[in-house]
């Protein structure tokens, strides 16, 4: 229920060892006889627990571009899971004229946040450049560091972070999980954002919204 109430949503640490795990969401999310789809990463990590990137979206507003999904190159290792990034636009009347922008999933080692997110701020400007027709990055997920704490990333000129002085995990006492952009390119962004706090939505106890997820969707 709460993946339909975005357009396109991005998950990080999926760490099912099946490979059905992404159908058996996406057709959950059908039943109601909404059209979502899905992409997903490959497995990453130094260790054997290991952790996919995905994409999910209702294809009825959003299509992405098959031959735009990748993985980060990081030859140098400074990151455990090296970020998902695709190419979505927004489904118009007039596809030409239609809102395109890259999503940039990440999910960075709590033990070496620094690092990582010094390495993001690189990846936020490789992906600025990798294509000559489009500006727009968004770069999002869970950064384990709140606004005070992007380093690099938060220097980047014109670089704007949706959600500020909250907390965004479920138990309420750190702020980890962020969606960045830079604002003069993405001038699309109407200033709307917030944190989907499924635990008062849905009416449940904190020890069943932990069974969900550690993390709260955020949005904007």
């Amino acid at each position: 229920h709460a993946i339909r109430q975005f357009d396109l949503v991005a998950i990080q640490e999926v760490r099912a060892k099946d490979d059905d795990i992404l159908p058996q969401l996406v057709g959950a999310v059908n039943a109601d006889g909404s059209q979502y789809s899905f992409v997903i990463g490959p497995r990453l990590g130094r260790t054997v627990s290991t952790e996919q990137y995905a994409f999910v979206f209702d294809t009825t507003r959003i299509e992405h571009d098959p031959s735009s999904v990748g993985t980060i190159q990081d030859p140098n290792d400074r990151m455990h899971r090296e970020p998902l990034v695709t190419r979505f636009r927004a489904r118009t009347n007039q596809p030409d004229r239609g809102f395109t922008f890259w999503l940039v999933n990440a999910h960075t080692d709590p033990d070496e946040v620094p690092t990582e997110v010094a390495a993001l701020a690189e990846v936020f400007q490789v992906m600025q450049k990798a294509r000559p027709d489009e500006d727009d990055v968004i770069l999002l997920g869970d950064l384990n560091a709140d606004e005070t704490q992007l380093g690099p990333l938060g220097k980047i000129p014109g670089i704007h972070w949706a959600i500020r002085g909250v907390m965004t995990n479920t138990r309420k006492n750190h702020a980890y999980d962020n969606i960045l952009f830079q604002s003069q390119a993405t001038a699309e962004y109407t200033g709307r954002w917030g944190v989907y706090d499924f635990e008062n939505i849905y009416k449940i106890s904190r020890e069943q919204a932990l069974k969900v997820s550690d993390h709260m969707p955020v949005w904007a």
